[in-house]
């Protein structure tokens, strides 16, 4: 895949760049690149349930089949395109799938974000 290399330097760019701020944060906060590139605080890694940032970044399964509830994905995938396609932020209703088998309700606000031409999302949940 050849966006494969951009999407590694964007993680890393935003390891360097973002990370403190996220990871201090009390807000929930990930970002998405691609199902295999993608980071979060762990506030965000212990509302689905995972021990860790580091264990949830590393579940590459895809990303709305194994973290969205059903009656969710249209609405984050809409607002994703919107800020992919377009430029535009969303604050959406979102319902995720814990890695436990339960459900949380939140709302995210996506801020579409670019680094060397390259797009991804911002998501600060609440």
């Amino acid at each position: 895949m050849t966006s494969e290399p951009k999407h590694q330097a964007i993680i890393d760019w935003l390891s360097a760049e973002l990370k403190p701020m996220l990871d201090s944060s009390r807000q929930a906060t990930y970002v998405y690149v691609c199902d295999e590139h993608k980071m979060c605080n762990p506030q965000f890694a212990t509302l689905l349930g995972y021990k860790s940032a580091q264990q949830w970044t590393t579940d590459s399964a895809p990303f709305l089949d194994a973290f969205v509830a059903e009656g969710s994905q249209d609405t984050l995938l809409t607002a994703y395109q919107n800020a992919m396609n377009h430029g535009v932020g969303s604050n959406v209703e979102v319902v995720w799938k814990k890695k436990s088998g339960g459900t949380v309700k939140t709302q995210v606000i996506l801020v579409p974000f670019s680094y060397q031409g390259q797009r991804f999302a911002l998501h600060f949940i609440s």
